[in-house]
């Protein structure tokens, strides 16, 4: 896992405000959902309850794990929305780590769902929100992977942050 743990320096929090240690044997073999979203975006709102669906019914079959990236301008908002969600979060804190993966990942709008491969952090699928929603709601093909020309044609409700 240290490709993806390397990512996030310890910045990683359970449910419970706990750090989480992405280098623990638990996360080896996982897949990592990096969910851009918040709490102000109609298009996340509208996409975070089917994630959550999603996650529920077949992360663990699956082998998901998901952490919660906000754009969520206050802590009060990111808590709120939070308490929505089942998985990991970056801490909201890390504002410069949060840019830092925007920036990485070319993260131009919301809500966006990039899958890694937890032990090298290669990039398997730039919208898995697509997948999701619209092209594979069960997950059979899981885990997507992104042509070069499927990403570039990657569809975004908003672009708004």
């Amino acid at each position: 896992m240290a490709g993806v743990a390397k990512l996030f320096d310890g910045h990683i929090l359970d449910k419970s405000n706990r750090n989480v240690d992405l280098n623990d044997d638990r996360y080896k073999g996982k897949v990592i959902g990096l969910y851009f979203s918040a709490h102000w975006c109609p298009p996340c709102r509208g996409f975070t309850p089917i994630l959550v669906d999603f996650y529920n019914k077949y992360g663990s079959e699956k082998k998901l794990e998901i952490i919660f990236i906000s754009s969520d301008n206050d802590e009060g908002s990111f808590n709120e929305y939070y308490q929505e969600m089942p998985w990991l979060t970056l801490d909201f804190k890390e504002r410069e780590k949060k840019n830092e993966l925007d920036e990485k990942f070319q993260v131009d709008g919301i809500p966006t769902l990039i899958l890694l491969d937890g032990n090298s952090g290669n990039i398997l699928c730039k919208d898995a929100r697509q997948e999701i929603q619209f092209n594979d709601k069960q997950g059979d093909r899981f885990p997507w992977t992104s042509s070069s020309e499927a990403t570039k044609k990657s569809s975004r409700s908003c672009i708004c942050c």
